[in-house]
């Protein structure tokens, strides 16, 4: 339930200030909003500006959602390891540390996360922390602070930026041309009617569901990235041991970009997987000399 309020609370509030934007923008350009010009900043300012703000407000949205409590004090000696660790590791990348938090999941996951590589989060589940050795659990660490020294969550972001642009521009003309031909030849209309609306609703869940499939195939070539990293970091032996140990554990519950750049994603989908399958990111990790 919170995750659904917090869904809908997100969106509006970038629906608003999108929506503020593009008002300036064609105050300021004089650009008409129904000409093609029109169309295209349209599809930029909610493509970029949905997919940005996102990205701005990832780290408020991940705490809130899983209940991710940031170790500003570490209290026991496993929150001293986890902030040791993940320094190290930051350090070793050429980045400054991430804040580390734990969420409470049953789950055998962790999350990387934030628009800045400096100012980024790294949240592990307790499930993890619970059922991993330390070798496994730094292994896991360190696939999260890779995805984090790439810069992964932005250029995640600008990919995502740039399919929404095409998605929205597309369905809008493409709407306009099947609304007009559906409509009388001699009838003349100030606007378009309600079945443009409908039209253009229609063609952006198609081509939204086709345009997901090249998000999710960046996200998948990313993992193997990451798990590269994270070999580099502490080792490929203790990566490996880490995977097959989450080849043992059930299915993870994260959504949206925090399943994206979790160590573990759904393990069914095809072209919508936002993670390869781990066997193959086992069999890519023993490939490397």
């Amino acid at each position: 339930m919170k995750r659904i309020a917090l869904f809908l609370i997100t969106n509006l509030a970038v629906i608003l200030v999108l929506g503020i934007v593009l008002n300036l923008v064609f105050a300021f350009t004089g650009v008409d909003s129904r000409s093609t010009g029109g169309l295209l900043i349209l599809a930029v300012v909610f493509g970029f500006g949905g997919s940005f703000i996102s990205l701005a407000m990832s780290k408020w949205i991940a705490k809130r959602s899983t209940g991710a409590v940031v170790i500003e004090q570490p209290s026991n000696e496993t929150e001293h390891w986890l902030v040791n660790t993940v320094r190290a590791q930051a350090s070793k990348a050429g980045i400054e540390c991430p804040e580390v938090a734990v969420y409470d999941a049953p789950d055998m996951n962790a999350f990387a996360t934030g628009m800045n590589k400096n100012k980024a989060l790294v949240a592990v589940s307790s499930g993890l922390l619970h059922n991993m050795t330390r070798d496994e659990a730094e292994a896991v660490l360190a696939h999260e602070v890779s995805h984090v020294s790439s810069g992964d969550m932005v250029t995640l972001a600008l990919i995502q930026g740039v399919v929404n642009t095409f998605v929205i521009f597309i369905a809008r003309v493409l709407g306009g041309i099947i609304d007009s031909a559906m409509s009388s030849s001699d009838e003349e209309s100030s606007g378009h009617g309600f079945s443009y609306f409908i039209i253009v609703f229609v063609l952006e869940m198609i081509f939204g569901v086709l345009a997901s499939t090249i998000v999710m195939y960046y996200s998948r070539q990313r993992e193997f990235s990451a798990d590269s990293g994270a070999a580099k970091l502490v080792g490929k032996q203790k990566m490996i041991a880490a995977l097959q140990r989450l080849q043992q554990g059930a299915e993870p519950n994260l959504e949206g970009s925090m399943m994206a750049f979790g160590i573990s994603g759904k393990r069914s989908g095809g072209l919508f997987m936002s993670h390869p399958p781990i066997e193959k990111r086992i069999e890519a990790l023993q490939a490397i000399s």
